[in-house]
């Protein structure tokens, strides 16, 4: 079990192998990366045996960027009939799992195997329970099967406590009718992956305050509406309406970069397409001068180098905090909602 599977938005298999190469030389671990473009999936071959449960054990899955999901093991060819068989056999020296996951990959082809695994996931359950193999147990391990062909799978495990809350890393949440672009989903995604479920009504409580840059037409603020937090919602171009009618949001016309509100706020929130520096630098400014105690902010990426732009910019922001005396955490993840970006949070510790 010395590869690492994982897998990505179509297109960002590089910036995957850019960040695995990165990780397994800071915590020397041997090994390579590997990929295919347009594949939606990246592999890092270990040169140890034990060397991908190194990386696991050592790295939060949740502090990777790229990587949508991960499990370390190794690929199994499987016939056009008794699959189950060949599977029980390839997984006898597997730990006994707590739970069993099915996944495709975000690609054409694995959208095709998704009827597959349906079908086939019943029966597999049911075979690996009658062989030990499969337990309900939320702190063993989980058995991730990465189906890339009816004829090949990667067998993969991770911990139950160090993978993607949803399988393949792809967010189920159902668009809101009322909301007035898609483009809500991000946020609301981000909240998810950032901030634990049990802590939502502590640090989104109604009658918080926000400033939404570039909110028009509101998909960012309909979030922080529908939590009910007041809302200060910037830019030039119009709302919806509905969001405006609803007494929570004011509008103000005038520039996200240059806006400054006149008394901190709790939450700030900015979705603008401009050059990824230029959004790195206002985010700091706004935790810097303590305008704001949490943002989320999405980061547009540039053409190439992705992965070593994105880590420079959130070292310097970091780096540049630490120098105000700031206490901040900095997480930055590219969720399935994103597209050629990736979204920061930033939390202000202490008082």
């Amino acid at each position: 079990m010395n590869t690492l599977f994982l897998h990505c938005r179509p297109g960002f298999e590089g910036e995957v192998c850019a960040e695995m190469a990165d990780i397994a030389a800071q915590l020397e671990v041997p090994g390579y990366p590997k990929s295919k473009p347009g594949s939606a999936c990246a592999e890092f071959v270990c040169s140890e045996a034990e060397g991908a449960e190194r990386l696991m054990r050592q790295t939060r899955f949740n502090r990777l960027i790229f990587p949508r999901q991960w499990a370390r093991g190794a690929f199994v060819s499987l016939p056009e009939s008794d699959r189950i068989s060949v599977l029980l056999e390839a997984l006898a020296d597997y730990p006994v799992c707590g739970s069993l996951w099915l996944e495709v990959l975000d690609t054409n082809e694995g959208k095709e195997l998704s009827t597959f695994c349906k079908k086939f996931e019943a029966p597999l359950r049911k075979a690996l329970l009658k062989a030990g193999k499969l337990v309900e147990d939320a702190k063993k391990p989980r058995l991730l099967l990465t189906f890339k062909s009816g004829r090949e799978v990667f067998a993969g495990i991770a911990e139950a406590d160090n993978l993607a809350m949803w399988p393949m890393g792809i967010a189920r949440l159902k668009f809101p009718r009322e909301a007035p672009s898609r483009s809500t989903l991000k946020l609301e995604e981000a909240w998810h992956h950032f901030i634990p479920r049990e802590q939502w009504d502590q640090r989104l409580a109604p009658g918080m305050t926000a400033v939404d840059l570039g909110a028009a037409p509101g998909g960012w603020t309909w979030q922080l509406v529908n939590r009910e937090i007041r809302v200060t919602a910037v830019d030039n171009g119009p709302m919806a309406e509905s969001l405006m009618y609803s007494g929570f949001v004011v509008h103000q016309r005038a520039d996200g970069f240059t806006f400054r509100p006149r008394h901190p706020v709790h939450w700030m929130v900015c979705d603008i397409v401009e050059k990824p520096a230029r959004t790195a630098a206002m985010m700091e400014a706004w935790l810097g001068e303590g305008l704001c105690r949490e943002a989320v902010v999405n980061l547009k990426l540039p053409m190439k180098q992705r992965y070593a732009e994105v880590r420079r910019l959130l070292d310097r922001v970091e780096a540049g905090l630490a120098e105000r005396g700031m206490k901040v955490s900095i997480g930055c993840k590219q969720l399935y909602h994103d597209r050629e970006e990736v979204t920061c949070h930033l939390r202000r510790l202490g008082k």
